[in-house]
């Protein structure tokens, strides 16, 4: 059984003081029998809409691949904002579901909150920075893919000014933002790298004013991470003439003069990989990292024609340099603050 929630019917129902249970009850006439078995259960927690060829679709299709994999009753609330999250958590735990999974690491808070009220769940932060006896964290290596979109960037760019945007400030954009800074600083140690964040991984308005900001102010490569906005900032850049990167999926088709190559992050297999060791009862409290070792899950997606093949060779071959660990990313400090600084292996 697949069931689907929007935020709207959640609120909807919460604002007529029906408790979430008879809420989620009442909208699970939406829902369609697959013919899975009932024996297992498996939700996931989405902040965005599952259509958003991005982040949200990429986890709505891990839990599906689960559900095909395993045979489990699989569940779905879109849409969620802040303030409803811990209340869809504790719902899909009062409700029997096995494993939860949050998608954001916006959700951390909520799932400290949640998890320890319910023992028999398990609560699977996507992106997440926090674990515990009945929480793990399931992050890809973002920094590394973004390492190799900084080299490229700063191969491609003229004005040797390069932009981030993302929706919002936490644990993962940090890592991805600093892993832009070092590939590009390895190769162009004096070039400015700005940050955008949003404030909201889905506002197309918010997006396209913001990358419009940002190549008036001169940067003429952009990484960016968002969800639904994402197409607006690779279009806009394609309109203007600047360069740009996919993300989560291979964005390239959405705006071919644009887009130099993509982060392609397959969290689909991720989450179906951790779903099954939580069914044989082998998932553990702690923080699952997946970096290019695992290039089903994490690569680089096609390249624009604009790549010279020269510099499609230098990344591929500095992926090939991180996945042998002769390059790595320790932790250090700098200016004070913990983050991670570019090893590289001595010959």
């Amino acid at each position: 059984m697949v069931a689907n929630f929007s935020r709207r019917k959640f609120l909807l129902y919460g604002s007529a003081t029906l408790s979430t249970s008879l809420l989620l009850k009442a909208c699970s006439s939406n829902s369609t029998t697959t013919g899975s078995s009932p024996g297992f259960k498996i939700a996931i927690a989405l902040p965005g809409v599952i259509s958003d060829q991005a982040w949200n679709q990429s986890g709505y299709e891990g839990v599906q691949l689960a559900k095909q994999k395993l045979g489990a009753e699989t569940s779905y609330v879109e849409q969620i904002a802040q303030a409803d999250q811990t209340e869809v958590l504790s719902d899909f735990a009062r409700r029997g579901y096995n494993l939860v999974f949050a998608h954001g690491g916006q959700f951390d808070a909520a799932i400290q909150q949640v998890a320890p009220q319910f023992p028999n769940t398990f609560f699977v932060g996507v992106n997440g920075a926090v674990n515990g006896s009945n929480i793990a964290a399931l992050r890809i290596d973002h920094l590394q893919a973004s390492y190799l979109c900084g080299m490229i960037a700063a191969s491609m760019t003229k004005s040797n000014q390069l932009a981030y945007i993302a929706g919002q400030q936490f644990d993962a954009t940090q890592q991805e933002l600093r892993g832009f800074e070092l590939g590009a600083k390895s190769l162009k140690p004096d070039i400015r790298i700005s940050s955008t964040f949003t404030g909201d991984w889905n506002d197309v308005a918010k997006a396209k004013e913001a990358t419009l900001a940002i190549i008036s102010s001169g940067s003429d490569v952009i990484y960016q991470w968002l969800d639904s906005a994402s197409a607006a900032v690779l279009q806009t850049a394609s309109d203007k003439g600047v360069y740009a990167f996919g993300n989560t999926k291979d964005q390239l088709e959405i705006a071919p003069k644009a887009v130099l190559t993509s982060a392609v992050k397959r969290l689909d297999l991720a989450i179906a990989y951790l779903a099954e060791l939580a069914k044989q009862n082998q998932l553990k409290g702690q923080i699952y990292t997946i970096g290019l070792e695992k290039p089903d899950i994490l690569s680089l997606g096609k390249f624009g024609a604009m790549v010279p093949e020269a510099l499609k060779q230098k990344a591929l071959n500095t992926k090939e340099e991180i996945v042998a660990k002769k390059i790595t990313f320790e932790k250090c400090q700098e200016a004070g603050k913990d983050t991670r600084c570019v090893k590289k292996a001595t010959a």
